[in-house]
């Protein structure tokens, strides 16, 4: 007999706790070397591989496609070193051979009842199942609603009322038709979850203004035939980053975090700004590191390549991590106003809009200008209406007078 090695879902950093898995990239009964791909698992926002540990054979995996699996659960188990075992007893009458059917496999340990919810136990009342015989599936050896239906023999029957049964059938069609069921699970349920944290936590207020950037715009065609030499698309949201940082540093409480448990605000000495990208399977924010360190140029292709491995969903995790401030550029796409929400633990996130050829007064004439509208968003907790205008006003001031943070191309 073999010994079962188990290998638990690892710790992969930057604070993630739990993960789905995507795809298993091996079956039971394989045979891997170490370093070998196992499975690919969605963390937060990105898809990163798990390698084995070792290598041996595949007993079993623990989990589903789809399936979530947290820090510390075993999701492998290997086939380990012969070992002996005394031999199986044999049958009696009382106790006939083969192995016993999953819901009666455990019992609940003595004094510490089961681990169900309300609405799973009064399931288990309505069909006649002794719900401490239930083997649970779930974590910490929770009993589920399916485990219930196995302990009972298959699926359960149709109950008489089930408006007062615990029990919610998940209908395909409602009073006026017939209804697609999408799960909000993998990235998109990792941005749900983010988006609530976030206005749990934060309280919202979001102010307005735009920006004259026509200086900003001649700038920009002049400098991106350059940038194309070097093979770098040179786009406006290098120069707002650039716009964004100067500012900051004169407004710090917008480069912030609040320590919750220290009540305390957490003012960041460094600047690294997050930059959200529309991909298939929904909002990714990479992180452009230390953008006060680099030039117009440097921090314009680091965009294009954290775009695409962010659309292409080969993204490191600690390309996710560690901003500062937020920007949003939907204008990319369409729309001139908006009301962001903001990259949590941050405190404040800018969203741009498009740019259009807007009629404006310059000196005593009408003429025509290119207008960037600009919309931030910022935590109420942390920075007031007022610091937030003076903030923005700093923000338009650069975008309006680009040499003000432009010495041959760097800041």
């Amino acid at each position: 007999m073999f010994m079962a090695i188990e290998f638990k879902f690892p710790d992969v950093g930057e604070g993630i706790t739990e993960g789905e898995i995507v795809k298993w990239k091996v079956k039971e009964g394989d045979s891997v070397k170490e370093g070998d791909v196992l499975a690919e698992v969605e963390t937060d926002k990105a898809v990163v591989e798990i390698p084995s540990p070792r290598t041996g054979k595949i007993l079993k995996l623990n989990g589903k496609e789809g399936e979530r699996v947290r820090v510390g659960q075993v999701i492998v188990l290997f086939e380990g070193e012969g070992i002996p075992s005394a031999p199986a007893p044999k049958p009696t009458a009382a106790a006939p051979a083969g192995p016993a059917p999953p819901w009666v496999a455990r019992t609940a340990p003595a004094g510490k009842g089961v681990l169900a919810s309300p609405a799973t136990r009064q399931l288990a009342k309505q069909l006649g199942v002794e719900i401490e015989k239930v083997s649970g599936t779930g974590e910490g050896g929770r009993v589920s609603d399916e485990d219930v239906k196995r302990a009972y023999g298959g699926a359960a029957p149709v109950l008489a009322k089930p408006a007062s049964s615990g029990v919610k059938v998940a209908l395909k069609y409602d009073f006026y038709g017939h209804l697609e069921r999408v799960p909000l699970k993998g990235m998109r349920g990792a941005i749900a979850r983010h988006m609530v944290e976030a206005k749990a936590h934060a309280p919202h207020a979001t102010g307005m203004d735009e920006a004259d950037v026509t200086a900003l715009w001649k700038l920009r065609e002049k400098e991106k035939k350059e940038a194309e030499k070097q093979g770098i698309h040179l786009t406006f949201l290098s120069y707002i980053i650039k716009a964004i940082v100067k500012s900051l540093a004169e407004h710090p409480y917008l480069n912030a975090s609040v320590d919750e448990e220290a009540n305390e605000i957490l003012l960041k000495q460094y600047y690294s700004i997050g930059i959200a990208v529309d991909t298939p399977d929904g909002l990714m924010v990479p992180v452009v590191k230390h953008c006060d360190e680099k030039p117009i140029l440097e921090i314009a292709q680091e965009i294009t390549l954290l775009s695409e491995a962010a659309r292409t969903r080969k993204i490191d995790l600690a390309d996710l991590k560690g901003g500062t401030f937020s920007i949003t550029n939907f204008g990319s796409v369409a729309g001139t106003y908006a009301v962001p929400i903001i990259n949590y633990p941050e405190v404040a996130i800018l969203g741009v809009g498009r740019i259009s050829d807007m009629p404006r007064v310059v000196g005593k004439k009408v003429a025509i200008r290119k207008i960037l509208p600009l919309s931030l968003t910022f935590d109420h907790r942390v920075v007031d209406g007022a610091e937030g205008a003076r903030f923005l006003t700093k923000v338009k001031q650069y975008l309006e007078n680009p040499e003000l943070f432009m010495t041959e191309g760097k800041t």
